[in-house]
């Protein structure tokens, strides 16, 4: 019998005011004919597990309780494209050292763990809409602010109504 996996991830998971806030910046920018994400699963992916085992999840958060970081302010400005997969997505301009950091961080976990962490670089972004063909330049957009001060360990499941992200596990940021 195969064993059991789960499709985690690391991310950044706003409260419902800011998800609120993201959603809306997305319906601006997008207008409604287009496939946006669905506003319960904005998210800023800060690494990718992929399919994992128990054991591999269960290094996974201790690895995660290990990380020790500041709390930080993050702010969302600025909107772009990823043309090969057709993505909208929203994110910094200028990413903080804090967000710098804790994807470090992140990243080493996968690796600790016998994760590889892939060979693109981290590039802080809200995905706002899926199969997005009509290309966007990247522009500023109002700012949102986000106080980052907690990561999460988040599942990705299919449903027959799409992909949805649950939540498992939060630890807080609390300072070097």
């Amino acid at each position: 019998m195969a064993e059991h996996t789960r499709r985690l991830f690391f991310a950044l998971w706003p409260d419902a005011a800011q998800r609120a806030a993201l959603d809306a910046a997305g319906q601006a920018l997008t207008g409604k004919r287009v496939r946006r994400v669905a506003a319960d699963n904005l998210h800023l992916t800060m690494a990718f597990a992929g399919s994992v085992s128990a054991a591999t999840q269960a290094c996974l958060e201790r690895q995660a309780a290990a990380i020790r970081a500041a709390p930080f302010a993050l702010t969302i400005n600025h909107a772009g494209y990823f043309p090969r997969p057709r993505i909208l997505w929203i994110g910094p301009e200028d990413v903080p050292g804090g967000l710098w950091a804790l994807a470090g961080a992140l990243r080493q976990a996968l690796v600790d763990c016998g994760i590889s962490p892939g060979l693109h670089a981290f590039q802080a972004h809200v995905t706002v809409a899926r199969k997005y063909s009509e290309g966007a330049p990247a522009r500023s957009i109002a700012p949102l602010e986000w106080s980052i001060r907690d990561f999460r360990l988040v599942e990705s499941v299919s449903t027959e109504n799409g992909v949805r992200y649950r939540p498992l596990r939060s630890w807080p940021l609390e300072g070097e």
